[in-house]
């Protein structure tokens, strides 16, 4: 028996330090001239960032457990797709105060969203938000459509103490994207058929060429295609698992 406890242990150990190099769904923490900002991934794309004691989250959906997080002080809004948009995880972290920002397609459908449209700039307590157009350049479930139009959907530039945050909300490697400008660190989709695949991620960060880059909304896409794509630009890539069991 005490040879048999043994052997598990060490194959344990093994399987541990063989599993794949991808971070755990941890907080990470980037300091900025006004204090840290603590950014930690939910699920998919529901993010939930903590600075200056305020509390933000972007996209809060099922099937997040909100149950022991933080009430809200903002609510970001991407787009009007369930995995971004939902109503009774925004009712679920809301407070008295709550603000919730939004694309004006969301704002018809969260009546409580100040919308902001692509373009758009608001400023909220020590944060600058920027609206940055997010959506399907040849990617659509037929033939003349896309599924995500252009002004309809917003990704945002979250500027805080000196250190700007992007969230590509869901979108394709649009000019937009490709001409931003001074980003230090970058939260960027890709997931087929719906945004883009890895490559195109990657090639599209190459573009505006953040200091770090971190894949989320990648449901189903390949983490390793992304990072090669990058290698070499000096760009720093952080896997992390947006997709807890």
């Amino acid at each position: 028996m005490r040879i048999l406890l043994v052997v598990l242990s060490c194959a344990f150990v093994v399987s541990m330090y063989s599993a794949p190099a991808r971070a755990a769904a941890q907080p990470q923490v980037f300091d900025t001239s006004a204090g840290p900002v603590k950014i930690t991934p939910l699920n998919h794309a529901s993010t939930l960032i903590e600075a200056g004691g305020k509390v933000i989250y972007l996209d809060p959906a099922k099937p997040v457990k909100f149950s022991g997080l933080p009430k809200a002080d903002l609510i970001l809004i991407t787009d009007i797709h369930g995995d971004h948009m939902d109503p009774d995880s925004v009712k679920e972290i809301s407070k008295a105060g709550t603000e919730v920002i939004s694309s004006p397609a969301v704002a018809q459908t969260v009546t409580a969203a100040k919308p902001i449209a692509n373009g758009e700039t608001k400023s909220w307590q020590a944060w600058t938000i920027e609206a940055i157009p997010a959506y399907n350049i040849k990617r659509g479930p037929s033939p003349g459509k896309l599924f995500h139009e252009k002004g309809r959907g917003n990704g945002y530039v979250l500027t805080y103490g000196g250190k700007r945050f992007y969230f590509s909300g869901d979108t394709e490697g649009v000019p937009e994207m490709r001409a931003l400008k001074n980003i230090d660190v970058a939260f960027v989709c890709m997931n087929l058929p719906y945004t883009m695949p890895p490559e195109e991620a990657a090639d599209a960060v190459k573009a505006f060429h953040p200091k770090i880059v971190i894949p989320y909304h990648y449901r189903g896409s390949d983490l390793a295609v992304f990072k090669k794509g990058l290698e070499g630009t000096g760009i720093e890539v952080r896997l992390l698992d947006w997709y807890p069991k």
